[in-house]
């Protein structure tokens, strides 16, 4: 399995419950995505940074979203571009379901 840990400065801070309104505005974006367990939209305590944790079954799954078409859409919702570090994640302990899960 694959984290990727996306982030980008915001120009203007947004408050909880806008970035709230935004990240549901773009959730169903993600809901039947291809090799996507799981994702996490993050934004800052000061609101001036945004972003997401998303676990990927493997690299090339998280390659297909990356892109620079992806990229864009990131700057004409949020004005910035976001930078993506990927992390390999050979373990997840995944308490809601009471399991720990390997990819071997």
């Amino acid at each position: 399995m694959i984290t990727a840990f996306v982030q980008f400065k915001l120009p203007q801070p947004l408050s909880r419950e806008e970035a709230r309104a935004v990240f549901l505005s773009t959730a169903p974006k993600y809901r039947e995505m291809e090799g996507l367990i799981r994702k996490y939209y993050l934004l800052s305590q000061d609101g001036g940074t945004a972003g997401g944790v998303y676990l990927w079954n493997s690299r090339e799954d998280a390659e297909r979203l990356y892109t620079d078409e992806w990229k864009t859409f990131i700057f004409d919702k949020y004005g910035a571009l976001p930078s993506v570090t990927f992390f390999e994640s050979p373990v997840v302990v995944d308490n809601t379901t009471g399991e720990i899960i390997s990819n071997g």
